[in-house]
């Protein structure tokens, strides 16, 4: 019999479909792996589902066993695929025990039962199984995620159990080898290693041949260690402890040209890693025998600058550190000790600190002494009716307020919380008043208005007050940045200022109580002694100025 090549076709596309068909109906879906999504060109369902998922465990530790129960709550399901995750990840996690002919283990990610499915489209109203967790590797808490079949068109995809909490049996510590048979570069010093702790491992042979490395710390997407000739980003030898695009930990070789992303080298001779994650604790640990390569490899040495940086990463790519920590110098790997980083204080703190002596040191400590002093200098003489003095002052002063407003902006944008005691409170403090100020000087009244003294009074309190805040918010400031310095010694030399701006003060006051009974406390010739003292606290001001500005960009 001679069939015709249409019909022919049409028989080969009815048997495809239904192989297909039947592929779905007995379970072997391990294209379905990543996505949980059968195959039908259908879109799932969005709205409620009649299924439940339910464990009898709420935490579980390493090699635990789980008992998982798929419910329909009403109707039935007529497939479904079942698999663990750890939160936030697409990848499986343990395996199933499979028993009985209703259900079948799948392989994802290269792991046998790894998730598990039907082996027929049979009506279903109850499915259990069992779930172990692995012995050693990567853990996390942990999701189980199925998808309910009740037939071809309707599906539900990744409907999730409650979180399973993981509580490790062993949690990272700090290793007790630290100062003995490794170098340890820890942050901070007296850290809990399973929150906070950043710490870097290093334990070399003595011919420099191996070394056995262990990173530790949170990190959103990685924890990268370095060596390098310098205390600076670039020419740095470097490995990362990070995330891959599909959330698992793996271990990088990379070198650094600068403060760009890194250049992701091939992994070299490096074996036995092993990668943990808990909490967003970050754990990898492996033994390199690549030689350390940096800018100066002309000799083979054995000291560097250490380095540790955390951050967060977008599919596997490394984004800007937020967390940067060296060594305060050069350190001999081949000499067991426990090093510390040198603290450092970002650029743009150091802007803050630097705004805010310049408005409540200089300009506003001017503008404050023409005001109350030097009101008969050039009187009558200055611009749109304005006496030299008033212009002086408003000058002085609104450069104090913008100064303490940039400050107060970089500082909050950089920080973003409160931490620092009693330093934020008493800068808002000043903030606050700062802007006050200008407001009751604009809605002042006339000079010679009877309730013009309401406005005096007013207006020297408030300048008072945020004197006083403001150096009190200075001193809190330096004792942050002087924690880093051996001697402290930059809330001395703001004592000293604070002791040299109280000295003109009271000059200026004696000698103007002096004019009052018309006795000159001193004479020098044409410069007033009001003016000579107001060159004299500046000069004595931009000395103490420096010194701290010097002291802050070198914190």
């Amino acid at each position: 019999m001679c069939i015709s090549p249409a019909v022919m076709l049409l028989w080969i596309v009815m048997f495809a479909c239904v192989g297909i068909a039947q592929s779905y109906k007995n379970g072997n879906v391990e294209s379905a792996c990543g996505s949980l999504t059968p195959g039908h060109n259908i879109a799932s369902q969005t709205g409620a589902h009649p299924y439940t998922i339910t464990a009898d465990r709420s935490s579980f530790k390493e090699g635990d066993e789980i008992t998982v129960t798929l419910r329909a709550t009403s109707g039935d399901f007529e497939g479904f695929m079942l698999q663990a995750r750890i939160t936030g990840m697409t990848s499986t996690i343990g395996s199933f025990t499979v028993t009985g002919s209703e259900a079948q283990g799948l392989t994802c990610n290269g792991v046998n039962n790894s998730a598990v499915s039907h082996t027929s489209d049979s009506e279903k109203t109850l499915f259990v199984t069992k779930w172990k967790a692995p012995a050693s590797g990567q853990f996390g808490n942990i999701e189980f995620s199925v998808t309910f079949v009740k037939n071809f068109s309707t599906f539900w995809v990744g409907v999730k159990s409650s979180l399973i909490t993981f509580t490790s049996t062993s949690t990272p510590t700090v290793p007790t080898e630290c100062g003995k048979s490794k170098v340890c570069f820890i942050q901070p010093s007296n850290c809990d290693p399973t929150t906070s702790c950043y710490s870097m491992t290093v334990q070399t042979s003595s011919d420099q041949s191996e070394m056995k490395i262990e990173i530790l710390g949170p990190g959103e997407g990685y924890v990268a260690i370095g060596f390098s000739d310098d205390n600076q980003m670039g020419n740095d030898d470097i490995y990362i402890c990070g995330k891959d695009n599909s959330g698992l930990l793996q271990v990088q070789h990379a070198y650094s040209t600068g403060k760009s992303s890194p250049n992701i080298l091939t992994l070299g001779n490096v074996s036995d890693i092993k990668t943990t994650m808990m909490n967003g604790v970050l754990n990898c640990s492996f033994t390199s025998q690549n030689p350390i390569s940096t800018a100066s490899r002309a000799v083979s040495v054995s000291e560097y600058f250490l380095m540790i940086a955390a951050g967060p990463s977008s599919q596997g790519n490394l984004r800007q550190h937020t967390n940067t920590f060296v060594t305060q110098s050069k350190v001999n790997l081949l000499n067991p000790a426990v090093v510390s980083a040198a603290e450092t204080f970002p650029a743009i703190v150091k802007a803050h600190g630097a705004l805010m002596l310049i408005a409540w040191m200089t300009t506003g400590s001017l503008g404050m002494l023409i005001a109350r002093y030097l009101k008969d200098v050039g009187k009558g003489n200055g611009f749109c009716g304005k006496d030299i003095w008033f212009l002086a002052h408003v000058t002085m002063m609104s450069l104090s307020i913008i100064a303490t407003a940039i400050a107060f902006i970089l500082v909050f944008s950089y920080a973003r919380d409160w931490a620092g005691g009693a330093h934020p409170v008493l800068g808002c403090l000043v903030m606050i008043l700062t802007l006050i100020q200008p407001v009751v000087a604009a809605l002042r009244c006339d000079p010679q208005h009877e309730k013009r003294f309401v406005f005096n009074w007013a207006h020297s309190f408030i300048a008072l007050a945020i004197k006083g805040l403001a150096v009190a918010a200075i001193f809190t400031g330096l004792e942050l940045i002087g924690e880093a310095q051996e001697d402290n010694w930059m809330p001395k030399v703001m004592g000293g200022f604070v002791a040299w701006e109280a000295l003109i003060f009271v000059l200026q006051d004696l000698h103007k109580r002096s004019k009052k009974k018309d006795a000159e406390m001193c004479s020098l010739g044409s410069i007033s002694t009001e003016v000579f003292l107001l060159l004299l606290f500046l000069l004595g001001n931009l000395t103490f100025l420096i010194a701290l500005l010097v002291g802050i960009g070198q914190a």
